[in-house]
């Protein structure tokens, strides 16, 4: 993704292997890793996260838009407080998945719902006809926030992950 995407208050980058730390604070986080699909234990050490950002960095150019994983920084003062993702969902890979993490200490700020809406547009300006989100039941906050993106409920399915999930989709005439 060339440029960065910016908000008001955001930035949505590329990953850097540099911001193993800031990544850890979010993947690490037993509370972020409980709700994720596919099913993640959280990413041990900063170590293990510096690897795992070397494989997104490593992968991402090689991922046709609007595929990637991004870093997304508060433009104040340039902290990584989370990430977004856009993938093809399993088994059939048709249907494309927004997903985003942040971490605890930046939840209930807007921050998600901000640049999940900009993602959106991103992706949709890419030639994508509709996006996706996925969460469990029980994940109030990831609900609210697909709704607060303008996500609209399709209903509940067991299709993706093998898990049963609530299911969300967002057309470019819904932003």
């Amino acid at each position: 993704m060339t440029p960065p995407l910016r908000t008001e208050r955001l930035l949505i980058q590329d990953w850097r292997v540099e911001d193993a730390e800031a990544a850890f604070a979010v993947y690490g986080s037993e509370e972020v890793s409980r709700w994720l699909t596919p099913l993640m234990r959280p990413v041990g050490d900063v170590g293990a996260m510096r690897s795992v950002l070397e494989a997104w960095v490593e992968a991402q150019p090689n991922l046709v838009p609007p595929a990637g994983r991004w870093a997304i920084l508060r433009r104040d003062d340039a902290t990584v407080i989370g990430g977004l993702s856009i993938r093809l969902l399993p088994p059939f890979e048709e249907d494309f998945e927004l997903s985003w993490q942040l971490r605890p200490d930046a939840w209930g700020h807007g921050y998600a719902s901000e640049a999940g809406r900009e993602m959106a547009r991103w992706a949709f300006s890419q030639g994508v006809e509709e996006l996706f989100a996925v969460a469990r039941p029980a994940n109030t906050r990831a609900i609210a926030t697909a709704r607060r993106i303008g996500m609209e409920w399709v209903g509940e399915t067991d299709k993706y992950y093998g898990l049963r999930l609530q299911a969300f989709r967002i057309r470019p005439s819904d932003l």
